[in-house]
C-alpha cells in the first residue's frame, strides 16, 4: 500500500483551499477508501494549530486541531530509530527544525512527502516526493 506523509505547508492548501487543495482531497478519499495511507508528523499539527491561532484566533484554530483529528490520518510517535532519522537530517541538512521532523518521518516511513515547500528540495534524492504549485512570492518588495 502506498504511503504518503502531509506536510504543513500541504495540509494549509487543503484546509485554506489552495493551489494543491484537490490533490490533498484526493489523497484523503483514497486514505478513506482504504487504498493509501496517510501520515502527519505531530509538529504539523502544532504547526496549523499555532498559525491558525496566531493568523485567526484561537477558535479556528481549535476548529483545524479538531478537523486534522477527523481525517483519515496517522500521527506516528517518536520512537529512538525516528528520533535518529530526523536527528540526522538535522544535523547534515539546512533545514528548519520543524521540516526536519516533517521529513524524516516521511524518510522513516518511506513514504512520498507531499508538500509546498522548496526547502525539501535538498532532499530529493533521499525521499520521494510530491511537490504541489508553490505560492509565487512578490519580489518587487
Amino acid at each position: 500500500m502506498d504511503e504518503y506523509v502531509l506536510d504543513t505547508s500541504a495540509l494549509l492548501a487543503y484546509i485554506e483551499s489552495e493551489a494543491g487543495s484537490l490533490e490533498i482531497e484526493q489523497l484523503l478519499n483514497q486514505a478513506l477508501e482504504e487504498k493509501i495511507h496517510l501520515f502527519i508528523s505531530v509538529i504539523s499539527s502544532i504547526e496549523i494549530f499555532y498559525i491558525s491561532w496566531q493568523e485567526q484566533g484561537m477558535n479556528v484554530a481549535m476548529e483545524r486541531l479538531q478537523l486534522l483529528n477527523d481525517l483519515p490520518l496517522y500521527q506516528i510517535a517518536l520512537d529512538n530509530e525516528l528520533i535518529q532519522v530526523i536527528g540526522e537530517i538535522k544535523a547534515t541538512q539546512r533545514m528548519s527544525f520543524a521540516d526536519s521532523c516533517i521529513a524524516g518521518l516521511s524518510k522513516y516511513k518511506k513514504a512520498t512527502l507531499v508538500h509546498k515547500d522548496p526547502e525539501f528540495e535538498q532532499l530529493e534524492n533521499e525521499i520521494k516526493q510530491l511537490k504541489l504549485p508553490y505560492k509565487k512570492t512578490d519580489k518587487s518588495k
